[in-house]
């Protein structure tokens, strides 16, 4: 199973405002951090908007920030609300699926259970566990102190 770019930048911007509680985050603090481009995290930004996950703030003192405590948010929803459009194989595709054993074969089906398995384990973790007390990553994810400090 593959995750796609999406959910993984999605779960990295949940890190990045779980460990930056209390206050509004910038796209391109995000972006900076995570090594990716502003481009892609707008349109991850915008989906976990529209899920309720993150509260956006538009304007100059604009942000987001999560929308819920960390402990509500289940990684296991997050990944199927994400992955939910992307077929796991061509046999799982409404168009596009050309595939002659469809009626017959019993892959698809061990297919299926495996990816549930895959997220009922998933359903186990929230996003405090990924962040509260992961030293190493809180260090990562929070600003530094002289960071945006004007220099004169």
């Amino acid at each position: 199973m593959r995750i796609t770019k999406r959910t993984n930048l999605a779960i990295r911007v949940l890190m990045f405002c779980g460990a930056n509680a209390g206050r509004l985050v910038t796209k391109s603090e995000i972006a900076q951090r995570c090594n990716t481009s502003e481009n892609h995290l707008a349109q991850v930004i915008n989906q976990l908007g529209q899920l309720g996950y993150l509260h956006t703030q538009r304007g100059r003192n604009g942000g987001l920030m999560l929308a819920r405590p960390m402990d509500q948010i289940v990684i296991g929803d997050v990944f199927r609300q994400l992955e939910a459009g992307v077929p796991l194989a061509e046999c799982f595709a409404d168009v596009d699926n050309t595939c002659p054993l469809i009626s017959a074969c019993r892959l698809r089906l061990a297919i299926a259970d495996a990816a549930e398995a895959f997220y009922a384990h998933l359903d186990a973790v929230r996003l405090d566990s990924l962040v509260c007390g992961n030293g190493l990553l809180l260090q990562m994810l929070q600003p530094t102190p002289c960071e945006g400090a004007l220099t004169t």
